[in-house]
């Protein structure tokens, strides 16, 4: 079975097991898990941050930072197809009580113009408008095909958000892929991001887990909203263990997928019934439009052993990985081949 579903699936390689099995263990609610520390600290450093927090989940990490960002009433500017808004059951919302300016930007990415209009005040409004006070950008983008920024296009949203007294939150649940493939250093990529949510459990290969970044400051706060929304973990070592083994051997293997999906792709789009916009495969991501209904075409698929998702009526996504390998993209390739 090529199960091209997302890079949620993975699951620990041996030697991972060996560390998550072997790591020193304390209580991270008390603050003395060795493991967690240096998990935090090594993100840190590498974003070029203060501080980080580990927490249970990517959608957790976004949540904590929008509630640290923000005040109750206050507006948050995103893409229309972020991941924040389309996937993350409304928490923007229910828990942190903001309102959402959605823009249309293209392949998931915002530009800088549409921020800027996007972006509205209480103040000389005679407080008919929320308070615009946090720009959420995500890099890579999911629902806009894997697509990157240009590292220009982050450097100016992040100035335009800065002189309107707006925060930047990146979600970069895959940042390192964006990484990966501009060649900009994690650092540079985040330099003016106020805040940035990291998950392991995606491409890099962790069981669970995600990290969020920011200043000493923010993380201190952010530390309160984890405990409130649940997140204080024991003897969370273990997944850290897991989380340091990934940012160490996981990262630059990351090429090797976008290869693999941009094969994928490029054979896929060549066939009838079907069409792939290659310009936004950069990563590890293929959504694929159909002819056919896409729950037809998952069906059909999955006939063939190849599993994956439709992401609406007409399209089906599939995404590649470090437990999908060569063999499995010919497997997808004959089964698209075979139904179209």
């Amino acid at each position: 079975m090529a199960d091209l579903r997302s890079d949620t699936i993975t699951r620990p390689c041996a030697a991972m097991r060996e560390v998550i099995g072997a790591a020193e263990v304390g209580d991270d609610v008390l603050g003395d898990d060795p493991t967690v520390q240096a998990l935090e600290a090594r993100i840190a450093e590498m974003l070029g941050k203060e501080a980080a927090l580990f927490v249970p989940s990517g959608t957790m990490s976004n949540a904590v930072a929008l509630r640290t960002l923000t005040q109750p009433g206050d507006e948050i500017i995103v893409d229309r197809n972020a991941h924040i808004y389309v996937y993350e059951g409304g928490g923007y919302a229910a828990l942190c009580g903001v309102s959402i300016a959605l823009v249309d930007g293209i392949s998931g990415q915002m530009t800088p113009s549409q921020v800027k209009a996007a972006i509205r005040k209480s103040e000389g409004s005679m407080s008919h408008y929320p308070n615009g006070s946090l720009v959420c950008l995500e890099n890579t983008c999911n629902r806009g095909g894997g697509a990157c920024y240009d590292q220009a296009v982050i450097d100016e949203i992040c100035r335009i958000a800065h002189d309107a007294d707006c925060k930047v939150h990146m979600d970069g649940a895959r940042l390192f892929n964006a990484v990966v493939v501009t060649g900009v250093s994690p650092a540079r990529m985040v330099r003016d991001c106020d805040t940035i949510s990291i998950c392991l459990s995606k491409g890099l290969g962790a069981p669970v887990g995600s990290l969020l970044v920011g200043t000493g400051e923010t993380i201190t706060q952010a530390h309160r909203w984890r405990k409130m929304f649940g997140g204080g973990m024991r003897q969370s070592g273990h997944l850290a263990a897991a989380g340091i083994y990934a940012l160490e051997n996981n990262i630059e293997r990351l090429a090797e997928d976008h290869e693999r999906a941009l094969r994928l792709a490029t054979e896929v789009n060549q066939l009838g019934g079907f069409s792939v916009n290659l310009d936004e495969v950069q990563t590890n991501m293929c959504y694929i439009q159909c002819e056919a209904t896409a729950t037809e075409v998952v069906a059909a698929l999955a006939a063939h052993d190849v599993q994956l998702f439709d992401t609406d009526a007409n399209t089906v996504r599939a995404v590649t990985h470090l437990d999908v390998d060569d063999a499995d993209i010919e497997v997808a390739i004959a089964a698209f081949t075979v139904i179209s």
